[in-house]
């Protein structure tokens, strides 16, 4: 991998996260299982219930949906080196966003969720969330998802701490092409982009 810390994420592949490249997955995450052993099931399940599976509760859980083939998310990758990974899915899949007050649905139309960034520490701020936007972007025009939702945080401060980035910042969101829809206190928004179906 060539890639350094402040160089533009060009050579990035995005794919979606299936059975055949769990493993992929499995070594991005490490042993913490991304962020306090997530395994990216946060917004999936309710609080209590995700508390007690944390760790190989929560990645067994991932193992299932992924394997009953239901989408997930994209994994990213240079070479064949997985460096990032973004949540993608319909937002009915995640318990927490639909039973949010601050997070309920604006209206009735039919969005596909972006909940969670996890970029490989080394190349964070190297341009791989924008890579994994535009791979959402790309996922969405070729699926006939016409409209795509995420929830990114406001930043306080010029810098931050990863784990307050989780859900992405709203400036990577803005500079690929969505926009607030509803802003929730000062430090975090309800964004959207419309999509137009790939020929």
């Amino acid at each position: 991998m060539t890639m350094k810390d402040g160089d533009e994420a060009t050579d990035v592949k995005c794919e979606s996260l299936t059975p055949k490249n769990w493993k992929l997955f499995e070594a991005l995450m490490g042993e913490k299982g991304g962020c306090g052993g997530c395994w990216c099931m946060s917004f999936r399940l309710p609080r209590k219930e995700f508390e007690e599976k944390k760790y190989d509760g929560t990645k067994q859980a991932m193992k299932e949906i992924v394997e009953s083939n239901a989408p997930v998310g994209l994994i990213a990758t240079i070479e064949g080196d997985p460096i990032g990974w973004v949540a993608l899915a319909p937002r009915e899949a995640y318990w927490r966003i639909e039973h949010s007050r601050s997070l309920k649905r604006i209206d009735e139309k039919p969005v596909w969720s972006i909940t969670c960034f996890f970029v490989k520490k080394e190349l964070r701020r190297a341009g791989v969330a924008d890579a994994l936007i535009r791979g959402a972007i790309a996922f969405a025009e070729t699926n006939g998802i016409t409209t795509l939702e995420a929830y990114p945080a406001i930043p306080y401060a010029k810098k931050i701490p990863d784990p307050f980035l989780w859900t992405g910042p709203l400036s990577v969101f803005e500079r690929n092409g969505f926009t607030v829809v509803q802003r929730n206190g000062k430090s975090r928004a309800i964004v959207r982009r419309d999509i137009t179906r790939s020929l």
